[in-house]
């Protein structure tokens, strides 16, 4: 585990800023839609984590794992979105939860707010490993191909007889 920090410690810096930086937006839009009461707790998140789902996309495939030319909208983005959203169903729990005890507890805007904005960077922040592995062992890993000439594959072992 050790080995494999060392040699990763420079993309799991950049998948770290690329989350501060998702995480920024999202949180952004998540106020003000939470303290201008424009949406309902609920919905405001789905429009915030909506928003913050296309700068992490694009940072994290260009920046974390090099990729570039064309998205596959089949093999990245509808996975990636999927994902997001799958983050997105955990942090509308606790939105939810956060918003119920802040009416509850008849706080004032500001307390809920700091709720609400609390119980989402906390859900998305329990997904954040989970999301790193699979974007790197799924979606933008680069996964080396096996080579398809005579010379790669394993010879016979010795004393087994081949067909000619």
């Amino acid at each position: 585990m050790i080995r494999w920090l060392a040699r990763r410690w420079h993309q799991l810096a950049r998948y770290g800023a690329v989350s501060i930086v998702a995480t920024s937006v999202s949180l952004t839009v998540l106020g003000v839609l939470v303290a201008t009461r424009a949406v309902a707790p609920i919905w405001a998140n789905v429009i915030a984590t909506a928003v913050g789902t296309v700068p992490s996309f694009e940072l994290n495939r260009r920046w974390v794992w090099g990729k570039t030319g064309r998205r596959s909208l089949v093999r990245e983005v509808g996975p990636f979105c999927v994902m997001s959203f799958a983050g997105l169903g955990v942090s509308t729990l606790a939105v939810a939860a956060a918003a119920g005890w802040a009416a509850n507890a008849q706080v004032g805007d500001a307390v809920r707010t700091v709720a609400v904005e609390g119980a989402n960077v906390a859900a998305f922040a329990s997904l954040w490993v989970l999301q790193f592995v699979l974007l790197d062992r799924v979606l933008f890993g680069r996964r080396p191909r096996p080579a398809r000439d005579d010379a790669s594959r394993t010879p016979p072992r010795s004393g087994t007889l081949r067909a000619a």
